[in-house]
């Protein structure tokens, strides 16, 4: 662990807001305490985030709510590095896909303990794939760690695998040979044959992949009942895109899943918490309902302000589990609020929203001394 001795109060705080029931709201005022005490902490030691502040006149003593804490674009994690100490103490850096713009423009996320990222991510994923108290086999679409070691969906799903997976779970593909699929239908099959339930994890493309080849190899299954799906991240790959109602009706003809056990998870790598669909635990409109410890507003693209209306417009997150970082991010995604939450319609077109490119400019000019 590398925090200091005011980090490690502020971590305790932390988990013992994690552990709270995740029914249980986190009130405004708790929730804008913990974040102005942690954006103060981070002030003093993230200098990409301090020198922002100073250009704008932000201090810890003038954000008399959390609403004023200046959110940090997405870009940024791939130009300074957003972490609230040394890098080199991080116990994890997971980093964004590969661009075009090469290795080096990766965005990246300095993890400094791990037991936050844990403590935030297992009862969220608990409490929306396994309401029912399940313990499927957990089946991955994702290489393994050990292949993928900066990525955050890899260590996700060893967390929840190693947490909350049957005995027999694990890893179905490699970067290697992609979906290892005689070895996956081998342990379908004897799944349905044993009756025994399965969670399926991956990202949207890793399945679209899968059933194209499903269908060519003139697969289909019923899985037992209890199963569920896990896909996360956009349906567009670099060949085509698949829509989201498209890719449900092939789990459901290809897999016998029924829509309500098909979860999409929204994390990005540069947030400690993830969201996921409600349908499994609340029926009714498919949205993303934030845990008690993560503030989720819609914004102008072009101002950055709350907007007066559910949108649509970017979505901006306050994450208190970014005790490393930076707790506000301003994403590039667009959304709009939905009762008790939100929902995702992709990623804004074309160039950088203007809000968004203007935050990157002032804060790329405050860590180069322009």
């Amino acid at each position: 662990m590398s925090l200091d001795t005011e980090g490690r109060a502020l971590r305790a705080r932390l988990l013992d807001t994690f552990a709270q029931p995740i029914d249980k709201p986190l009130q405004d005022a708790a929730f804008d305490a913990l974040a102005r005490d942690i954006f103060a902490w981070q002030l003093e030691r993230n200098r990409p985030l301090a020198a922002y502040c100073k250009r704008r006149g932000i201090t810890a003593a003038a954000v008399s709510h959390w609403t004023a804490i200046p959110p940090i674009p997405t870009a940024a994690f791939k130009e300074v590095a957003l972490v609230a100490g040394s890098a080199e103490s991080a116990e994890s850096v997971f980093r964004t896909s590969g661009t075009t713009r090469g290795q080096e423009k990766r965005g990246a996320h300095y993890i400094l303990d791990l037991s936050i990222y844990h403590a935030a991510l297992l009862p969220v994923f608990e409490s929306w794939l396994l309401p029912d108290g399940a313990r499927p086999l957990m089946l991955s679409l994702v290489p393994a760690p050990k292949e993928l070691p900066e990525s955050s969906l890899a260590h996700m799903i060893a967390a929840v695998i190693g947490d909350l997976g049957a005995t027999g779970s694990g890893w179905f593909a490699s970067t290697a040979d992609g979906i290892l699929h005689d070895r996956l239908a081998n342990t379908l099959r004897a799944a349905v044959d044993a009756d025994q339930a399965v969670c399926l994890l991956g990202t949207s493309f890793s399945f679209v992949h899968w059933t194209d080849a499903l269908r060519e190899r003139g697969e289909r299954y019923t899985l037992p009942a209890g199963s569920r799906l896990m896909d996360t991240g956009g349906s567009k790959g670099r060949s085509r895109e698949v829509g989201a109602d498209v890719l449900r009706a092939a789990y459901g003809e290809l897999l016998g899943l029924p829509p309500e056990a098909c979860i999409n998870e929204y994390g990005m790598t540069e947030m400690t918490s993830q969201f996921y669909d409600s349908t499994l635990r609340s029926p009714g409109v498919r949205r993303k309902i934030a845990p008690p410890w993560v503030r989720t507003r819609v914004v102008d693209p072009d101002t950055l302000s709350p907007l007066d209306s559910a949108g649509p417009g970017l979505l901006q997150h306050y994450d208190l589990g970014n005790l490393g970082s930076v707790i506000g991010v301003q994403t590039e995604d667009l959304g709009i609020l939905v009762e008790d939450g939100f929902q995702v319609l992709g990623r804004a077109a074309g160039a950088q929203p203007r809000g968004c490119s203007i935050a990157m400019d002032e804060l790329l000019s405050a860590t180069r001394g322009g």
